[in-house]
This record gives structure tokens, C-alpha cells and sequence, in this order.
């Protein structure tokens, strides 16, 4: 799904879920980005953005963060501003990792979950993980730059078995027939 022949500029992928019960350990989830190089889109990533960084272009920041999901709606929030990202770059990938500090945890294990995406007050994605319910992590965006330079964005629901550091290794790698 492409958002038009104008190409995507900035947008902002949001992220919700509702805390632990009384007495448990906090649910702590996060949202990831990675990008990719035009010589290697689909290699290692250049630079990943989670909760602990932002891009060395101040191009991909973290303007919300939660480590127990308590807030109303949507309580993190990462920022693209992928018009201003140097053309080395071919692909930005968007995921979602839940944090296994306490026991291993599947999107099914956690009520209310969902991730938005928006460019501005345009609803790209909306999903709330239940097709990937038995994962511990999962994608949900993809960002590619077209032969024109134009960004378009695809929705790109793929769930991992992966710890936070596994995942954003393996994220934006080419999908498995």
C-alpha cells in the first residue's frame, strides 16, 4: 500500500498497551526503527532507534516512552522524518519488541495492544498485533525509497521469536519463502 504519488514525509508510528495486573511484573514494549542503506537493503542494518537513542541525523527520535504501558491511548510515540534522510538511505523498517525481563511474553499475553501509524492526520496502518498474537516481537511498517527518491509506505505484519537485540538484527531481512 502506497500513500500516494506525492511520497511520504514525516510520520509518527504510535504504540498502546495496557499494564501489568496488581502485582506483576510491568509489560514493557518498545518501538524499534532500522534503516538500510541503497547498497544493502535488505543487510545489516546502519543505525537502529529504540527507547535509548535517536538517529545520528536527528532524523528518527523517540518523543514518547513507556516502560509500563500506564497512560491513556497511545503512550509511545516515534517520530520519522523521512524527507530529511540522506539518499544513501533505501529503507527504514518499523517494528515492535516486548521486553522478556520477567518471563516470556507473547503479544497474546498482553490485553489492548495496538500500533498507529499516521502521516499527519492520514490513519496509514492500524492493527492491534492479533494476527502475530504468538510472537515476542514483530514488524509492522515498512519505508522504501522509489527509483524517483520518493518514500512509500507498506504494511508489513511479520511476527519473531526474538529478544530486542536478535530482532533489530533481523528485522529487515528479506522475508523466508
Amino acid at each position: 500500500m502506497s500513500s500516494g504519488s506525492k511520497g511520504v514525509k514525516k510520520v509518527e508510528v504510535r504504540l498502546k498497551w495496557d499494564p501489568s495486573p496488581l502485582g506483576q511484573p510491568p509489560h514493557h514494549l518498545d518501538i524499534v526503527a532500522t534503516t538500510y542503506s541503497a547498497d544493502a537493503p535488505y543487510g545489516r542494518p546502519v543505525y537502529v532507534v529504540h527507547y535509548d537513542s535517536r538517529s545520528p541525523d536527528g532524523t528518527i527520535n523517540m518523543s514518547r516512552h513507556s516502560q509500563t504501558g500506564q497512560g491513556f491511548g497511545y503512550v509511545e510515540a516515534m517520530t520519522l522524518e523521512l524527507d530529511r534522510l540522506a539518499p544513501s538511505f533505501a529503507r527504514v523498517v518499523m517494528g515492535v519488541v516486548i521486553h522478556q525481563n520477567s518471563g516470556p511474553k507473547t503479544f497474546g499475553d498482553i490485553s489492548d495492544t495496538g500500533v498507529l501509524v499516521v502521516e499527519g492526520y492520514t490513519e496509514l496502518l492500524k492493527d492491534d498485533f492479533g494476527q502475530i498474537a504468538g510472537s515476542t516481537a514483530g514488524t509492522v511498517a515498512e519505508f522504501r525509497r522509489d527509483d524517483s527518491g520518493t518514500w512509500e509506505f507498506h504494511d508489513m505484519i511479520r511476527g519473531f521469536d526474538s529478544d530486542a537485540v536478535t530482532f533489530a538484527q533481523e528485522m529487515g531481512a528479506a522475508p523466508q519463502p
